[in-house]
């Protein structure tokens, strides 16, 4: 039996969606009109039990706004599970910018004490040298000391450089050690990689959570662009992954995360539809069908 893998949404998915005066989509549903409502409209209407929030949707926000939106989420029954800062880090540097890192690390922590949240993301910025993987390693630890207060997972999420290559993320999370750092791995980045399951085998294991990546769906075949959800799927339930999938769309043909070059660029998608038929489409392929059993002879 397939542990069981809980869907969640990557709210930047709909943060163009976000406005004060609302809005409703094609099929007449609602839209929320600030972060405070988008737990409510995620449990409800996307029928998703949880938020990845990047921390743009948190600008000027203070200790009351944050918890505001802790109690929004708990009245939802959808908490947010992980932070994600969208700038990346240089772990590597020791000049005047490191204090300024760590203290935005500082600033992440006390959000996502207040949030009740478990974990942040983040980028590691840097070549792909030895002596840049040395020094990221140690700037990695120390970053954990300073969030060991707060009790959370630091989880490097792969991007250009250091941490593109699978392998070489997790053998920087090996050599940082601890059971505080993992890998926050995607469908796009995998896909990107030219390799995109065996990238999801490896990444996996080091995962609390994985972005499901969703770039839209052929309105002809419903087939998603560029890559099988079920593959990806199957792929990290290869290795016994049973944490969580956050639906994140970014984008269709040569807007979207991993696209190919030379793609040609897609209408305006409809976003609401295609995080609906994303779920849809991750519910079928994680859910394992209930055993049926023949009728016992007499």
């Amino acid at each position: 039996m397939q542990p069981e893998i809980l869907l969640t949404l990557s709210a930047g998915s709909v943060r163009p969606l976000l406005s004060a005066s609302g809005g409703t989509t094609s099929s007449g549903v609602a839209l929320p009109k600030s972060v405070y409502e988008l737990p409510e409209f995620v449990a409800t209407d996307l029928e998703l039990r949880g938020l990845n929030l990047p921390t743009d949707l948190l600008k000027g926000f203070g200790i009351t706004e944050i918890e505001k939106l802790r109690d929004a989420a708990d009245r939802a029954h959808c908490p947010v599970l992980l932070l994600i800062e969208e700038d990346p880090i240089d772990f590597a540097d020791r000049g005047p910018n490191w204090p300024k890192a760590l203290d935005r690390l500082k600033r992440l922590g006390i959000a996502a004490s207040r949030l009740g949240c478990p974990s942040i993301a983040v980028r590691a910025r840097g070549e792909d040298t030895d002596p840049v993987f040395e020094a990221t390693t140690q700037g990695v630890k120390l970053a954990l000391k300073e969030l060991d207060a707060f009790e959370l997972n630091l989880l490097l999420a792969p991007t250009e450089g250091l941490t593109f290559s699978a392998a070489r993320l997790t053998d920087l999370i090996k050599k940082i050690g601890g059971f505080r750092i993992g890998s926050y791995p995607s469908f796009a980045h995998a896909f990107a990689s030219g390799n995109l399951e065996e990238t999801l085998r490896k990444l996996a294991p080091y995962a609390p959570a994985i972005a499901a990546s969703i770039r839209g769906f052929d309105a002809k075949t419903g087939e998603h662009d560029g890559y099988r959800l079920e593959a990806c799927v199957e792929s990290v339930q290869s290795v016994g992954y049973g944490n969580t999938l956050a639906i994140d769309f970014v984008g269709r043909g040569a807007d979207a995360a991993g696209a190919k070059k030379g793609a040609k660029k897609s209408a305006q998608p409809d976003i609401i539809a295609d995080l609906i038929k994303a779920r849809q489409a991750l519910q079928a392929a994680t859910v394992e069908p209930e055993p049926v059993f023949d009728d016992e002879e007499e």
